[in-house]
């Protein structure tokens, strides 16, 4: 607890640049709203402090600037109203306004994110590019098309990050010492299948039960980012890592589109605002700033970080590529397409 109260402390320290960041990220566009006041709930599964937690933190308190206060985000963080899928199951059908799930975990309701998912689609080297196609490009609309189907939707595509391989007993030196771990997944059967790639053993757990899950054995380790990991607190079990970055993953915040559509143009036109501000900060700066933080966190609370060498990466995309092919029936060439041509 001290730990996440001094994380806070410090990110607070930030927020005069923040403040700076955001006023001079996008002039407003709308007239001052003067309609019915209109209060809606928007739930995430992210640990407080992290940040995507500040990113919708950031996101309720511009809709309030920009609304004078008659627009409100009531924020439930850290699953407090339930799993991914609980929340997403609220959103689908109208209990809920608004869900944020991993992209892996939201598979389930919009399989077309699995093309995340694929070994070494993207990279942080063109991740602007990634970013621009998503928000402005035909992979956004492809994506809204896709998420309009089922009733949703998109709202920000919130950088998680990319993911790393962990552990908590068994040293990850190089390709070879991730054979035979038994490593949690989420449900996204592509990850499973990276994971069987690299001679590994998946076991596809709720986040929720993921520590307890370490703690007690059922699992060996993990894949996930230096930041959501340090936040969550996994820092007291966790003794080595693989900076694998083997894929990518966002944390997506989409809306019941029925009440969505029957929102005023105007308050919808304020949360399309508020969550660019909020999107461009949350990218830009606090996700990072946090990564960063997080890796010497980790170091300096004695976990063991192996970085791949060329060879080491050469050798995982060799061996998970074949899983691209195990799921050419599911993606569209077309969709693979799109997210190809943002890496140049």
């Amino acid at each position: 607890m001290k730990r996440n109260l001094l994380q806070c402390m410090a990110r607070v320290l930030l927020l005069p640049v923040a403040l700076m960041f955001i006023c001079g990220a996008l002039v407003s566009a709308h007239a001052e709203y003067s309609g019915p006041k209109v209060r809606f709930r928007l739930a995430h599964p992210c640990p407080p402090g992290h940040h995507t937690s500040l990113a919708f933190e950031k996101f309720a308190e511009l809709v309030a600037q920009k609304s004078k206060n008659k627009i409100k985000v009531h924020v439930f963080p850290n699953a407090v109203l339930g799993s991914d899928v609980v929340m997403l199951k609220g959103a689908l059908t109208g209990g809920l306004e608004m869900a944020v799930s991993s992209s892996p975990n939201l598979t389930w309701v919009v399989p077309s994110l699995m093309v995340f998912d694929l070994p070494y689609i993207t990279s942080v080297k063109y991740q602007k590019n990634l970013y621009e196609a998503l928000d402005n490009g035909e992979l956004g609309r492809y994506f809204k098309g896709k998420f309009n189907e089922v009733g949703l939707e998109p709202i920000m595509y919130c950088e998680y990050g990319y993911r790393d391989f962990f552990s908590v007993k068994k040293p990850i030196r190089s390709v070879a010492d991730l054979a035979g771990i038994q490593v949690r997944t989420t449900a996204s059967v592509v990850e499973v299948e990276v994971a069987k790639a690299l001679g590994m053993k998946p076991k596809p757990l709720a986040w929720g039960e993921t520590y307890t899950a370490l703690k007690e054995g059922i699992v060996e380790g993990e894949g996930n980012t230096f930041s959501f990991l340090l936040d969550a607190e996994h820092e007291d079990i966790l003794r080595y890592a693989f900076a694998s970055q083997h894929n990518y993953s966002m944390q997506i915040l989409s809306a019941n589109k029925k009440w969505w559509e029957e929102l005023d143009p105007q308050v919808r036109s304020i949360i399309r605002e508020a969550a660019a501000e909020a999107l461009k900060y949350q990218r830009e700066v606090l996700a990072p700033q946090s990564e960063e933080e997080a890796v010497k966190r980790f170091m300096a609370d004695g976990l063991e970080v192996s970085k791949p060498s060329e060879a080491d990466l050469e050798e995982l995309k060799r061996k998970t590529r074949p899983v691209w092919n195990l799921f050419s029936d599911s993606l569209s060439q077309e969709l693979i397409d799109l997210v190809v041509a943002t890496q140049q």
